[in-house]
């Protein structure tokens, strides 16, 4: 009997050492046993506790080097923010190439002729004072039906003076004595505003018109009643941009200046006060 009651001591020793044994090792459950709150906070202290130096690394497919993943540094970023800031800003301030100096004549009209005006005239507001509204330069071309090539010539000698591209201008109805049907070409003309007017008054009043040959002044019967002022040029070449060895003949053209002026007396002295050269009155 000895026999058996050792063999019935020895599983009730092993139950005993059992439970300490698991009590020291515990026991691995798989992740799906897992409850929902311990894999995220798991995580989060594995990504605390790895060193920097243990970051994944990529190869550059170039040298072969590894080169780090992390993001840029702060400096980094603000010189990167910062570059193109300051171009933007170097060429808002660097002047093109093609901007033109600011016209002259606004800058005298604003200065000295709005002021003259509204005491000649006892005007009490500056907006009462007349301005120049536009500039229309026309050429008319009857050639232009027999010959092809006038159009041509006489939009390159327009778009020389006035720098600015013009239009075609067409016949709105036929008439059978001049042999015109409606639609042709029978001329060119070009309408200028802005700077550009300015631009072209300045050169028209202090360099062309002294080159007209016994020049005496202009006439002033141009006007037409309403403020608006209009002159006939007999010959192109006057003009400084147009050269006299590409021209394939002489030709005029018509020049008139449109104001908002509401009579003749007042745009008269307007356009006295920008300096056209008109006729003295007897």
């Amino acid at each position: 009997m000895p026999d058996d009651e050792q063999s019935l001591d020895q599983p009730e020793a092993q139950a005993q050492d059992q439970p300490e044994a698991q009590a020291e090792e515990p026991a691995e459950t798989p992740a799906g046993d897992q409850p929902e709150g311990e894999a995220p906070e798991q995580a989060e202290g594995q990504a605390e506790e790895q060193p920097a130096a243990a970051r994944p690394r990529r190869r550059s497919t170039r040298t072969g080097t590894e080169t780090s993943t992390r993001p840029r540094t702060r400096r980094r970023a603000a010189t990167a923010e910062a570059e193109p800031e300051a171009e933007s800003t170097a060429a808002e301030k660097a002047p093109s190439e093609d901007e033109s100096p600011p016209p002259r004549l606004r800058q005298m009209y604003r200065e000295e002729i709005v002021p003259s005006l509204m005491r000649e005239f006892g005007l009490s507001n500056p907006m009462q004072v007349p301005r120049i509204q536009k500039i229309v330069l026309n050429i008319g071309l009857g050639e232009a039906l027999t010959n092809g090539r006038a159009m041509e010539s006489a939009t390159r000698d327009l778009a020389a003076i006035s720098g600015q591209k013009p239009i075609i201008t067409r016949a709105r109805k036929s008439i059978a004595g001049f042999k015109l049907r409606e639609g042709n070409p029978i001329g060119t003309c070009v309408t200028l505003r802005g700077a550009r007017m300015y631009h072209f008054l300045d050169r028209f009043i202090n360099m062309s018109l002294p080159r007209i040959r016994d020049f005496r002044g202009i006439p002033r019967r141009g006007f037409d009643g309403r403020g608006n002022f209009t002159m006939g040029i007999h010959e192109q070449i006057i003009f400084p941009e147009v050269d006299y060895n590409q021209i394939d003949r002489i030709r005029g053209l018509q020049v008139t200046i449109a104001t908002t002026a509401q009579d003749d007396a007042i745009a008269t002295r307007l356009l006295e006060l920008y300096g056209m050269p008109f006729v003295r009155e007897a």
